[in-house]
Formats: C-alpha cells, sequence, structure tokens
C-alpha cells in the first residue's frame, strides 16, 4: 500500500516534519513495506521557511529583530534562486509568532509586528529580487501597522505630533499617516504572501474576534481592537482609496494581510495556491492509496482555509480517502465530514496535562496512527475474504452447471 502524508504542525509542539515522521512510524509499525510520503504542509506558519528552501536547495540568513512584544530577538529569512532571480522567504512566526510571546504577557493589543518590516528591509539589503511572506501562528493582531513603521510610514495624532505605534491597542490615535518615507525599494520588489484566505480584517467574522480570545484578549479587548480595524481600515481607504475592511486574507496574522497590501504593495494568495508552487502535492496524490494529514486541532474552523480541510479538497479531486488526526477535536468538528475529510480522532489516549500533552504528543501520534492502520488492515481483509468466498461461489456454481 502507498500512504501520502501531508500534516500541518501541532502549534509549539511538533513543527509539520516531526508529525509526518511520527505518522510514517506509525504507519510502518503495521508493515514496514508500506511505501510513505511525506510531504510537511507548511501553512505559512512555523517551519515555513525551513520546508521552503529544503525543497529549494536555499539557506538561512540568521539576524537580530524587534519581537512581538518589543525585545530583540536572533531570527531569520530563507533565501533560495530561482532561475536568474534570488528569492527571500519570511516566516512571519519566526519573527512575531505566538511562541515568542511569554504567556504571561499574552494580549493581541500589546504585541507588534515591527520586525516583520525590519525584515523586509533586511532581505533588501541582502539583494533578493523577490519576497515570498509566509502569515500563521502569529501572536499579534496590530493590522500590520508595526511592519508599515519599519519600512518607512510615519503615523501622526491628531495633534499633527509624530506617534509610535506599539500595538494594535493605539491605532485609535493615529489621525494621519504619510507614505513618502517608505523604502523606495519595497514598491518595487514583488512580494507574495501566503495567507489564510478565509481570515477578513473587519466585521463578525473579523479577525479582532475570531482569533483575539485564542491570542488572550479578553471580550472587552476584542471590542477594542475590533474598533481599532475599522477605523485602520478607513485610514487604508482615505489614503490608498483601497477598502480592505472584508477583503479576502486581509486579516491573516492579526491584520497583517491588510498592512502588507495598503503600505508594501504585497499580493495576497490563498496559502495553499502559493505554497503549492514549491511543494509538489498533485503529483503524489495520483498515485496514492490513502491520504493522511494532521493538525494541532480540528473544530468548527478547520475547514476555514485550515491545513487538514485544504489536503481534503485537494486529494478529493483525485477521489482519494483522506484520514486526519489532531491533538483536540473541538466544536463542530464534524462539519469537516462536508469538506472531504472522511475520519478523524484525536491522538490523546487518556486524560493528561497540557504540558504532558505537549511533551508525549510525537509517542500518541505514533500509536494512533497505528491503530487506525490496524483497523483498516481488518476491514480490507473481510473484504478481500468475502470476495474470495464470492469467487469460490461462482465455481462451485459453474462446475455445478
Amino acid at each position: 500500500m502507498k500512504f501520502t502524508v501531508i500534516p500541518s504542525g501541532f502549534k509549539e509542539s511538533l513543527s509539520a516534519e516531526e508529525v509526518g515522521y511520527a505518522i510514517e512510524k506509525g504507519i510502518k509499525r503495521v508493515n514496514s513495506n508500506y511505501e510513505v510520503n511525506v510531504i510537511p504542509m507548511v501553512d505559512g506558519g512555523e517551519g515555513f521557511v525551513e520546508s521552503i528552501i529544503k525543497i529549494r536547495n536555499g539557506y538561512k540568513i540568521m539576524t537580530h529583530v524587534t519581537g512581538p512584544v518589543g525585545q530583540r530577538i536572533q531570527s531569520y529569512f530563507g533565501v533560495f534562486k530561482e532561475g536568474k532571480e534570488t528569492v527571500a522567504v519570511i516566516e512571519m512566526a519566526a519573527i512575531a509568532g505566538l511562541r515568542h510571546v511569554p504567556k504571561t504577557q499574552r494580549n493581541p493589543l500589546y504585541t507588534t509586528t515591527y520586525g516583520v518590516g525590519q525584515m523586509i528591509i533586511k532581505s533588501l539589503d541582502y539583494g533578493v529580487d523577490r519576497i515570498i511572506i509566509g502569515c500563521g501562528d502569529s501572536g499579534t493582531s496590530d493590522g500590520g501597522v508595526g511592519m508599515a513603521q519599519a519600512i518607512g510610514v510615519k503615523f501622526y495624532n491628531k495633534h499633527g505630533e509624530a506617534v509610535y505605534i506599539d500595538g494594535g491597542v493605539d491605532i485609535d490615535k493615529i489621525h494621519d499617516l504619510d507614505l513618502s518615507n517608505i523604502d523606495s525599494r519595497v514598491s518595487t520588489t514583488p512580494i507574495d504572501v501566503a495567507v489564510n484566505w478565509s481570515n477578513i480584517l473587519c466585521g463578525d467574522k473579523g479577525v479582532a474576534r475570531v482569533f483575539g480570545p485564542q491570542k488572550g484578549a479578553s471580550q472587552e479587548d476584542v471590542e477594542h481592537l475590533s474598533n481599532n480595524l475599522y477605523h485602520l481600515a478607513a485610514l487604508i481607504k482615505q489614503h490608498t482609496n483601497k477598502d480592505l475592511r472584508y477583503a479576502e486574507g486581509t486579516g491573516a496574522s492579526g491584520g497583517l494581510g491588510a498592512g502588507l497590501i495598503a503600505f508594501a504593495n504585497a499580493t495576497l494568495h490563498p496559502r495553499l495556491d502559493l505554497i503549492k508552487n514549491y511543494i509538489q502535492i498533485e503529483s503524489n496524490l495520483e498515485s496514492t492509496d490513502i491520504v493522511i494529514t494532521a493538525e494541532g486541532c480540528i473544530d468548527y474552523q478547520t475547514p476555514n482555509g485550515k491545513v487538514p480541510a485544504e489536503v481534503a479538497r485537494i486529494a478529493k479531486n483525485h477521489n482519494k480517502p483522506v484520514i486526519a488526526f489532531a491533538g483536540t477535536i473541538g466544536k463542530g468538528a464534524k462539519i469537516n465530514y462536508q469538506s472531504g475529510i472522511d475520519a478523524f480522532s484525536s491522538i490523546i489516549p487518556e486524560p493528561a496535562t497540557l504540558e504532558n500533552a505537549i511533551n508525549d504528543a510525537d509517542k500518541w501520534l505514533e500509536g494512533s496512527v497505528e491503530s487506525a492502520i490496524r483497523y483498516i488492515m481488518i476491514g480490507m481483509n473481510l473484504f478481500k475474504a468475502r470476495e474470495q468466498q464470492k469467487h469460490k461461489l461462482k465455481e462451485v456454481v459453474t462446475d455445478a452447471s
């Protein structure tokens, strides 16, 4: 049998590559001769740079930037060659991801994307011809104003005084802005951004309301942030004539998607549509028997651009069965049956602390996959036995006649 494994990572636990390796081990426990092709599916979040440069024979450039809570952190961008072009790969999560926000400071009102703008400038200083940015696993919701300041945007309060915006909490202080000092290389360098296409900036399904609580925001914080992002959208419309309130992908990474369009002249793409250009998925699915995917949580939000649903969508184009594994099966998870996932299961075998779940995730995943494959083998063996029985009956009938 041939399996194609296309997993995402388990946030703050296992990378996509580590998840894929654990799934492969679980399959091989059943039969070491099974063919397993692992394609770690980064969604623009953690592991994005590592996966792309590995496939494209690129390399990392280590550097320092401002982290999400204002501290100086070590980070990196990737570089690879594509024809005559030198391409930079920037991973938002490696700069302003949730893992860089201490648990005691997790509130999206007080985190910044300033480091993302710094990384754009650093990659331009390196001499790249094009930039790819992956948005995912963020710890910010500042609408990209931090990034904007790092590339040269100036913000002013109602008194005409220059102000530094240190997070989503301060967006309502902006009364005017000046785009004339943006680094000229930004607008002349193509910037393609991989985003969750379902994320929008404003409204009931806007990024503040959907993801704010996950990043530590209270209900009061969510209202403040939502109003501030509406305010930012109005300023963007006034100065660029771009209405980004409900545009697809603009809510990615706490509104960074909107900021990149407005201030960096970037082009947003559904993340798998962009990533498929670098990771060969379709060709591997054509000859596989079963597709396995995984993510930290499967719930009612999974069909909105999450990796398991996107993998299932592609797999169904080839009529392949899809099994998904998750650390948590959340509210409304059954809706995923409509997205092409044929079966899903939690890997957690017993009540456990969060710390234990994170530490034992690889072991639990291996065991869950092994059990699932053994169930599949039972079904296949029963089917095979029944078909053999039918064949024997046909032979008996033929001989009797």
